[in-house]
């Protein structure tokens, strides 16, 4: 050990010492051939500033661990640039540095962005099981100017998530011989299970360093074959200092709110009347219980959302649109009520009073719960062709619990239960569900889930629901996957009473298969591209009382290559019941993207076919256009855009609809905390009345919002927002665009820990 150290610290030496003489240094291979078996992370109390720059002393009694492998998409090959990661704990933090060798410094991808917003940059990080069960784990990445980004990776369900945002430390810089970066971990963001002594946790450490290619490299060799991910880290011993987080943070905040509305009755188009500042101060409270248990409480808090939305167009869609969450109380754990069905979705939250929640691992066991009083109840009416939703001005009091236990590899059997009551309003759902990990490449999923729901007559009466509805659901699935070859298949029933008002479950009275398989073929070194993939995917859906609902198969294929490139085709026949008629429609869709330079990534998504007129009950040509563009026009300026473009005319030719939608956000990020952002969001739709059935259609729809918005995050919980926001709706009488709503808005936290 004391061989790498002293090689390690010879090349780290080389990487900060005077410009002027540099002295010899040992390359990464010669480190990588001097380690030993033991992978045991030190102890060390030595001070250390996290600046970006490894010259402080910690680092020479560190772990020096090179980065030898790069996994993609060469296939555990020797990465092209050296990477050498240095790990040691102080009992408190976790610390980790880099220093990245590149031979073209200048061609390193770096823009100040904002927190999870980076991955387009070269980065690198860590990826830590923390209980050694390959079930979950949380990742930390920072690009070589310090952008943090970190995420939770569930095992369990096969996903990965950037909504969890933990408060640690980083910096990155940029040098003459590629980029160094520091990152301190505070234990108390982690979970890890009690333990005497030292700790075993699985680590995968990684580098990735996009060109033509993006290289990912890692210390760490990855079997295709294997579709479990967790379960290929090196094992790393030590930890026996760590002091868990058991402290408790107080996040107060404040928040300043003026609205101008339309007066009543409206006078003049686009006058407004001025709203007085409402100022409200909230409380939220997390409580540390054990290393693996955590409490949080909030009081009064302010749910609403900060940033605008991705816009989305409605234009002939039958179901109701979902927006991902963003409030900070509901991100974090928010993947432990993740299952085959979407039975929950924080978002039907709207303004609660307060909010209790609950989670943590002991052993094999997880739970997660949480519960709120909320000001607003909003509902959603699933049906087989379609869903409606409305907001009642009602409190109901919600609850949401998860109870999960594992066995075996990484099998699980687990529990749900939701609830939410209301002035004559009930909804409950109970059901369990389950992941059985058959061998390295398959896995069986399952979910079962009962109801019971109540409506208020007059609710009821509007939407055409019963008062008193009693129904299930279930869902089995079957994954598999190899180095060259993935499937997937599924099954799900939903009676029509089922409801899951906690969920987001916009389609009921259905059955549904699904079948999707691929095979992947992988390029030979020097081709041009780096795999291609052709697959199928088809699916069948009816009522429970057996209407024809959809049938559909669609073989496709796809390709990566060059400049970061993807692209996909697919083309097919399908069919699908519309009020009354089953109409039979070919489509086809192509999806591209690539980035032909630095800071630059194009996207486009093109569907070309037959598509059902809702509104009119026909057959109709559809064309839509999606491109997005996202461009670092400088370090610090970047632009997004994201468009669409939809047509839809008859089968002889007439125009329809036209709809433009246009998501255009304007970022000016002054550091790693701060940034300015103008949003504008237009959309404008014109209809030819003359072809709808109702000759009383609006003949136009356009809208228009904008907002300005300045953020200042010292961490996740620190933060400062300011901002403006206004929309404009087009009046039939003056035929412009007039004013319907103005905000002005503050808020400021702080996380204090005692």
């Amino acid at each position: 050990m004391n061989a790498i150290r002293a090689a390690a610290w010879a090349l780290l030496v080389g990487s900060v010492g005077a410009a002027n003489a540099q002295p010899e240094v040992a390359s990464v291979s010669e480190v990588a051939s001097s380690r030993v078996a033991s992978l045991a992370i030190p102890h060390s109390k030595e001070a250390i500033k996290i600046d970006g720059v490894l010259d402080d002393a910690i680092w020479r009694t560190a772990l020096a661990l090179p980065l030898t492998v790069e996994t993609y998409p060469r296939e555990n090959a020797t990465p092209e640039v050296e990477t050498i990661a240095y790990l040691v704990e102080n009992g408190d933090q976790l610390l980790i540095a880099f220093d990245a060798r590149d031979p073209e410094p200048d061609k390193i991808r770096a823009y100040l962005r904002d927190r999870d917003s980076a991955f387009n940059d070269d980065f690198v990080g860590v990826v830590l099981d923390t209980f050694n069960d390959q079930r979950r784990a949380f990742e930390f990445f920072i690009n070589p100017l310090g952008v943090q980004m970190d995420l939770i990776n569930d095992q369990v369900n096969g996903s990965e998530s950037s909504s969890w945002d933990a408060i640690w430390d980083s910096a990155g810089q940029i040098n003459d011989r590629g980029f160094a970066a520091e990152m301190a971990i505070p234990f108390s963001q982690l979970r890890f299970p009690r333990a005497d002594g030292d700790q075993t946790w699985g680590i995968d450490v990684l580098r990735f360093r996009p060109r033509a290619n993006r290289a990912r490299i890692s210390n760490n060799t990855q079997d295709r074959n294997l579709s479990c991910y967790l379960c290929q880290f090196d094992k790393f011993t030590g930890f026996a200092n760590a002091e868990p987080g058991k402290a408790i943070e107080v996040v107060p905040t404040l928040t300043a709110t003026r609205t101008d509305k339309p007066p009543v009755p409206p006078t003049t188009p686009g006058t407004l009347e001025h709203g007085d500042f409402e100022t409200e101060a909230g409380l939220g409270v997390r409580w540390g219980i054990t290393p693996d248990l955590t409490l949080d409480l909030t009081f009064n808090p302010d749910f609403s959302q900060v940033e605008a939305d991705v816009a989305q167009l409605e234009e002939n869609t039958t179901f109701a649109l979902s927006y991902p969450e963003t409030r900070p109380f509901f991100l974090e754990g928010q993947d432990y009520y993740s299952t085959p069905l979407s039975a929950v979705y924080t978002r039907t939250v709207a303004d609660p009073d307060a909010g209790a929640k609950f989670t943590g691992r002991t052993g094999k066991n997880t739970i997660a719960m949480f519960a709120t009083n909320d000001a607003i109840t909003n509902l959603l009416f699933p049906g087989p062709f379609g869903s409606q939703s409305t907001s009642l001005d009602q409190e109901n009091d919600g609850f949401v619990g998860r109870y999960a236990r594992g066995f075996g590899k990484t099998s699980q059997i687990g529990a749900l239960v939701t609830s939410r009551q209301g002035d004559g309003y009930s909804n409950e759902v109970v059901g369990f569900d389950g992941r059985y990990f058959m061998n390295d490449q398959s896995t069986l999923r399952f979910q079962y889930l009962d109801s019971r729901t109540e409506y208020p007559a007059a609710v009821a009466s509007r939407f055409g629901q019963a008062e008193d509805l009693e129904g299930d659901a279930w869902r089995v699935e079957y994954r598999y996957g190899s180095r060259n070859w993935f499937g997937q298949v599924w099954h799900q029933e939903l009676d029509p009473s089922f409801r899951a008002d906690s969920g987001f479950i916009g389609r009921v009275d259905v059955v549904q298969d699904r079948l999707q398989m691929n095979h992947t073929f992988y390029a030979d070194p020097g081709k041009w591209w780096t795999e291609w993939q052709l697959g199928l995917s088809g699916n069948r859906s009816e009522t429970t009382g057996g209407q024809f609902i959809n049938r559909n198969v669609q073989p496709f294929i796809s390709f990566e290559g060059a400049m970061q490139s993807y692209a996909e085709i697919g083309a097919g026949p399908r069919k699908e019941y519309w009020n009354g008629v089953v109409y039979e429609l070919e489509s086809a869709y192509t999806y591209g993207q690539f980035r032909p330079r630095s800071g630059l990534n194009i996207n486009m998504e093109i569907q070309d076919g037959e598509q059902i007129d809702f509104t009119n009950s026909r057959v109709a040509d559809q064309r839509r256009y999606r491109p997005q563009v996202d461009w670092n026009a400088t370090r610090h300026l970047l632009v997004r855009l994201r468009y669409t473009a939809d047509h839809l005319s008859t089968k002889e030719g007439a125009k329809i609809f036209d709809a433009k939608l246009t998501d255009l956000r304007l970022t000016w990020q002054f550091n790693v905390r701060s940034f300015v952002r103008l949003t504008l969001q237009d959309q404008d739709i014109r209809r030819n009345v003359s072809v709808y059935v109702n000759p009383l259609t609006d003949p136009s729809t356009q809208t228009l919002a904008s907002q300005l918005l300045y953020s200042y995050k010292l961490n996740p919980q620190t933060v400062l927002f300011a901002g403006y926001s206004d929309s404009q709706l087009d009046d039939i009488n003056t035929g412009n665009l007039e004013m319907t709503g103005r905000t002005l808005f503050f808020k400021l936290s702080y996380a204090w820990t005692p």
